[in-house]
């Protein structure tokens, strides 16, 4: 229960402009850490937390951060027909202007990027917007995920050992 609430805090918290700038390295971290302590708080077992556990929460709150996340990043989306590759796309353009790869290729990549803002602007969809979203999410939020309960593990267990001996 306390990876799905924390979760579906870093999810929410994944949408919002300027903190979905810092949610793969503080906010999906801190989501699993919070998880922990509320995890020993429901349990009232302030017991070492094992690296097992650790990386279960870890990887269930960043299960939940991708789901809720994506969800709500799809939805605004569709509801708005906007996001950060309609905002960004002139300078996007740019950016694989100066790939040095093929023109060929760079224009394959532009003419993907356009479909999919197209594909935005009319129906607020694209499948490859929201399977490229739903990959990306799910990856780097489990990954930050499980470092998250790793170190939070590591941090509350330092804390419980040190209040022990005083």
């Amino acid at each position: 229960m306390p990876s799905l609430v924390c979760g579906f805090s870093a999810g929410v918290l994944q949408v919002v402009p300027l903190v979905k700038s810092f949610s793969c390295c503080l906010v999906i971290p801190l989501s699993a850490f919070i998880a922990l302590i509320l995890e020993q708080k429901s349990t009232n077992n302030f017991n070492i937390i094992s690296a097992k556990k650790a990386v279960m929460i870890g990887l269930f709150t960043g299960i939940f951060a991708a789901v809720f996340g994506s969800f709500f990043e799809i939805l605004i989306t569709f509801i708005t027909k906007q996001n950060d590759i309609i905002i960004t796309f002139p300078e996007l353009q740019k950016m694989v202007g100066n790939f040095p790869v093929t023109e060929d290729i760079k224009k394959e990549v532009l003419h993907l990027f356009q479909n999919v803002r197209n594909d935005i602007l009319t129906t607020g969809f694209s499948w490859l917007y929201t399977f490229s979203l739903v990959i990306n999410d799910f990856f780097i939020d489990i990954l930050f995920g499980i470092t998250g309960g790793l170190i939070g593990s590591q941090i509350i267990n330092n804390r419980n050992n040190n209040s022990k001996y005083k």
